[in-house]
């Protein structure tokens, strides 16, 4: 092993932050993890503290190597993967964030994004950036944000006062503050970068009077994107990976013809459907984004994005206390025959794809004397199944049919649940040996960057099946059910 190299990702999750080290094969040597905080100032508000995220990332990267006794001269490269379109503004020369980081979940720009629609710019965004207009992405945090924080505005315009994605404030932090670049995935969800121009687009900066000064360059997922200064592991290390969170795990699941697509189940749900060098025009209200880009040559997907899945668990557990720990979700779901027409519609946060309801709120329809806790649960599960099968009949409409699901994320070692996915979803499901693609996916990216593949081929030849789910249920049954959860959505529906 001294002679062998390894990549190391760096995952910044929604509720984690996390290292792993892989071997070339794709292999997990070592991984390490730590809480994240999540902070709620007022109501539909999201903030997590950056300076924790910079620190736990330190401190999950040493752990993860000391856990295999490696050396930082025994890591190939790093790669960096992160929740998209959480948004940080921070000081060019001390490095300090002026804010807390706002979380992709955040509501609190409702009316901004309210404004813009009601303007008349809704479809100008959505033909540059493949977006609808949401409170979800960058572009209004930012503009927020520069309104909130004194002298914002002046620190931008002069390039003293920086933005980026997690990604870029952990490549920055990385660096030393050599680098403020973001990849083309996460500069895709900003709302202000043209997807198809590769830039971002001055008209939208200045819509939402974001100075350009302050944004990172824009580079593909894999190349030189600077050194991880030695100070912080004993070694400089190339950074030679970045990708968002949901390109990385198409990146893992090797999802790289088009018609191939995963969908990863963590916090929320994120389908990605590989489209090719085409950037389909959803007339569903999926969002048209970036897959990849190397060597400068863009691979488009449409996406569908599910704010609560599993997130909906953690509100069982955390907010109702009904269960103690996520695990005994599959069998107490597998403990009743059905939900006796109870359905879940986790609007927490509003409804993502295809609905884009800001203001819809969660409900829980159908309850009788007999719902009892092993009912609800089932619901809550059954609900990321019905929300999937949303996502995915839109975009088979719009001309992105698929075949084959691939999952991943920690709800994915729910077999109940993967079983029940296939049933509602009439197609075969499928869990890699690796379930851990996000960060998988960016080590890829890493080694791929620096040369140690030569190509997406041999990326996709390590891809194995765990375990394949074949729909059971027949199509009548499968109509009924999902025609219940659609009545059901409409309930809750602002």
């Amino acid at each position: 092993m001294a002679h062998e190299k390894f990549l190391l990702a760096v995952d910044q999750g929604t509720t984690s932050t996390r290292a792993m080290v892989f071997d070339t094969d794709g292999g997990v040597h070592a991984r390490a993890q730590r809480e994240l905080a999540q902070i709620f100032p007022n109501e539909g508000w999201v903030e997590h503290n950056a300076e924790e995220i910079w620190s736990a990332t330190l401190a999950v990267c040493r752990d993860a190597l000391a856990t295999r006794g490696l050396a930082a001269s025994s890591v190939a490269a790093i790669g960096i993967t992160n929740l998209r379109e959480t948004t940080v503004l921070w000081d060019r020369d001390t490095g300090r964030p002026m804010y807390n980081a706002i979380v992709w979940q955040d509501r609190r720009t409702s009316d901004i994004c309210r404004s813009i629609v009601e303007a008349g710019h809704a479809e100008t965004i959505r033909r540059k950036t493949g977006l609808v207009v949401d409170p979800y992405f960058s572009a209004t945090k930012i503009a927020w944000l520069l309104e909130q924080i004194p002298d914002a505005r002046e620190a931008a315009e002069a390039g003293t006062l920086l933005f980026g994605t997690i990604d870029s404030f952990l490549l920055w932090r990385l660096s030393g503050g050599r680098v403020h670049a973001t990849d083309a995935t996460n500069a895709s969800r900003t709302m202000l970068f043209d997807i198809h121009a590769q830039a971002w687009a001055a008209e939208l900066l200045d819509l939402l009077g974001v100075p350009a000064a302050m944004l990172p360059d824009v580079v593909d997922c894999a190349g030189d994107l600077g050194l991880c200064a030695g100070e912080h592991f004993g070694a400089e290390i190339p950074i030679s990976g970045m990708a968002g969170d949901q390109q990385a795990a198409t990146v893992g699941q090797a999802c790289f013809e088009p018609g191939m697509i995963k969908s990863t189940y963590g916090t929320g749900c994120f389908a990605v459907v590989n489209t090719g060098a085409e950037a389909i025009v959803s007339k569903n209200r999926m969002l048209t984004t970036v897959a990849y880009r190397l060597g400068g040559e863009v691979t488009y997907a449409l996406e569908g994005s599910i704010f609560v899945a599993g997130a909906a668990v953690q509100w069982l557990r955390d907010g109702l206390g009904i269960i103690k720990d996520a695990a005994e979700t599959e069998a107490l779901a597998a403990s009743v025959p059905d939900t006796g027409g109870v359905y879940m519609v986790p609007a927490f946060t509003g409804l993502g794809a295809p609905y884009w309801d800001a203001d819809a709120r969660g409900a829980l329809v159908g309850l009788t004397r007999g719902s009892d806790t092993a009912r609800i649960v089932r619901a809550a599960l059954e609900a990321v199944c019905y929300q999937t099968r949303d996502l995915l009949d839109a975009m088979s409409d719009d001309g992105a049919p698929t075949a084959t699901l691939r999952v991943d994320g920690g709800m994915a070692a729910n077999d109940w649940l993967l079983q029940f996915l296939a049933d509602v979803i009439g197609a075969p499901v499928e869990r890699p040996a690796i379930t851990e693609t996000t960060a998988l996916g960016a080590a890829y990216l890493a080694g791929l960057g620096i040369g140690l593949y030569g190509s997406l081929d041999e990326i996709a030849e390590r891809w194995r099946p765990e375990a394949r789910f074949a729909p059971a249920m027949t199509e009548p049954d499968r109509d009924r059910l999902y025609a219940g959860w659609r009545a059901a959505v409409a309930r809750v529906r602002s």
